[in-house]
């Protein structure tokens, strides 16, 4: 009886031992897959960019896109520059509210449509977002 005791306090040490061990290396594997995950994630936007860069060698660049992004004010804001036709309204988008044109158009950054507002709302709502608004 002795002995039979004795193996199965063996036997229990034994499933607790392993059974820990197991538990460690299922974590441990969990953590690297999700750390080659991370990597690969990483890996595979460098070699996109990359791929990107190759397929643009030698093409002109789309005067489009340029003026999308022209659309996008940086720094202190010119409102009556941005009113190229002077009637004193201007499109501007109400998520990204330094996108603003003087033509219909949508956002390059968030794609919603531009909505049309005068001089006076479009610096107001830049000056309650915190931007920078030149002066007259």
């Amino acid at each position: 009886m002795k002995t039979m005791t004795y193996l199965s306090f063996l036997l229990a040490v034994f499933f607790l031992v392993t059974g820990s061990s197991f538990a460690q290396d299922s974590t441990k594997t969990k953590m690297e897959h999700k750390h080659k995950m991370e990597m690969g994630k990483d890996m595979h936007h460098e070699m996109k960019m990359e791929g990107e860069m190759k397929s643009h060698k030698g093409m002109k660049m789309d005067s489009s896109k340029s003026k999308e992004q022209s659309i996008v004010r940086k720094g202190k804001i010119d409102l009556q520059a941005i009113d190229k036709n002077k009637d004193g309204k201007v499109y501007q988008d109400t998520m990204d509210w330094n996108v603003i044109s003087d033509e219909p158009g949508k956002c390059p950054i968030c794609e919603m449509t531009l909505k049309e507002v005068t001089i006076n709302e479009a610096k107001y709502n830049l000056y309650k977002n915190g931007f920078e608004v030149k002066d007259y």
